[in-house]
């Protein structure tokens, strides 16, 4: 077919969104996929990849807009990586992203799950807490923003919709700071220069600012006067941090990281708690649909007061400590003994004397911690993106776990692993998806079990 071919410009109708939110269509029956486009558009396009049955295209016009189409408020939109969906109307991303777990449960899971409307902000703008902003570059000037899509070329940040305004307050004061000081970019190509990222914190109850600055080089040049600077410019700023990453990685964060100037802990609250983020914590980095993840998390466990409750994959301990006051006992695992000391110090922060934290793998873990306990009441899964290791989902089921609460960022580990559940003695119920990135492909998702049989 001649028309099949690299170049080759076609008019085409979007019927869907693929997993990556990139407009679905269809040339001579070869799936098209189109980013910028979304169901609805009738769109000429330009293909730019192709394979033997589905290929790649570029928008060139739009010919009929999709009623679900908006006018993107970011000047950055089609730039950066980091929104894929500002173009598509807010109720419109909400339907697309629970059809996107229906269609993970039916066709990965195989199971009957009733997926519910996805929960979505009355305001879904400035909703991050966190940025993470590398520097560089072009044409002899500094440039500082975000990645472009499938690239390290920066677009340099005037303006972000979805992250705190102080976030942008800071970065600002920081590019003036940096240029004002000479302070070198790193050169990713020549693995030279010395800043690399700017890391940005800001704590949404108390309006407060913590900055980790990266670098390649052990000194930080200007140091003094780069704080004194920034503090000045931008008085929420509590806490500075210095961390070193000397190495060629896309890895942001090197292995520790050093409070130069001001406090230790960055504070923020969700519901009752106040939780104390250290510059290398995991925290959610939407505050405010964090408390209706938890909440739902809450109600899904249906608690007594007299249950034992492990908390696998915990982070900081943010969930189990949340649950705290309704249950015996929380016992959390996690690899990573700095967020394990992170959530033992929140513990002790919130008076908090039934919670145990261990660090190790949870697989590894669970089954010695399980020879002390002759029930485990309930268990609550936050795994990443990759879902549960099979041995960890293997000693759960032998150990006859009650009610287990599963938080997923990614729908299709999601669906294998409840398949699994399914199969052994689990009824899986309604699945809950919540939208914790407005504007972004992604979704999160919470859903209960409880053990039927065996």
């Amino acid at each position: 077919m001649g028309t099949w071919k690299v170049g080759q410009e076609h008019i085409i109708d979007i019927t869907g969104l693929s997993h990556e939110a990139s407009g679905v269509g269809r040339v001579e029956g070869r799936v098209v996929f189109v980013p910028e486009t979304i169901p609805g558009d009738r769109v000429k396009v330009r293909l730019v990849h192709l394979k033997e049955r589905l290929g790649y295209g570029e928008l060139i016009e739009i010919l009929v807009a999709s009623t679900d189409r908006r006018r993107q408020n970011c000047p950055h939109a089609f730039e950066c990586g980091g929104c894929q969906l500002q173009h598509m109307d807010y109720d419109a991303q909400l339907r697309w992203k629970r059809q996107q777990v229906a269609d993970a449960m039916e066709r990965i899971g195989k199971l009957d799950a009733q997926v519910r409307p996805t929960l979505g902000m009355d305001q879904p703008y400035h909703y991050r807490n966190k940025a993470q902003l590398p520097l560089g570059k072009r044409q002899g000037e500094l440039v500082m923003g975000f990645f472009r899509k499938g690239s390290h070329d920066i677009v340099d940040l005037h303006i972000c919709e979805i992250q705190h305004p102080l976030i942008t307050k800071l970065a600002f004061a920081v590019k003036r700071s940096v240029q004002d000081l000479s302070i070198e970019p790193y050169d990713e190509v020549n693995h030279s220069g010395v800043l690399r990222h700017a890391v940005i914190r800001v704590s949404f109850s108390e309006e407060k600012l913590m900055l980790i600055l990266v670098t390649r080089t052990s000194d930080l040049p200007a140091k003094d006067e780069l704080i004194e600077r920034l503090t000045k410019d931008v008085p929420e700023l509590v806490s500075v941090a210095h961390n070193v990453n000397p190495n060629v990685t896309n890895v942001i964060l090197g292995r520790e990281s050093k409070v130069i100037w001001g406090e230790r802990y960055l504070m923020d609250s969700i519901g009752h708690l106040r939780y104390a983020i250290s510059p290398g914590s995991f925290f959610q980095v939407n505050p405010i649909q964090t408390k209706v993840l938890y909440d739902l998390v809450r109600e899904g466990m249906q608690l007594s007061g007299c249950e034992t409750i492990f908390d696998l994959y915990c982070g900081a301990g943010t969930i189990g400590l949340y649950l705290a006051s309704e249950v015996k006992e929380v016992i959390g695992v996690e690899t990573f003994a700095a967020a394990v000391e992170d959530a033992r110090y929140n513990a002790e922060l919130n008076g908090i004397q039934v919670a145990k934290f261990h660090v190790g793998k949870a697989e590894d873990i669970l089954p010695k911690l399980t020879n002390k306990h002759e029930t485990i009441d309930g268990a609550i899964l936050d795994p990443p993106r990759k879902g549960c290791d099979s041995s960890l989902l293997e000693t759960l089921v032998t150990s006859k776990v009650t009610q287990i609460c599963y938080v997923s960022c990614n729908p299709s580990t999601l669906a294998r692993d409840l398949r699994y559940f399914y199969e052994n003695g689990y009824a899986i119920g309604p699945v809950q998806p919540v939208d914790m990135f407005p504007w972004t492909r992604h979704v999160e998702c919470v859903v209960s079990m409880s053990r039927v049989k065996g």
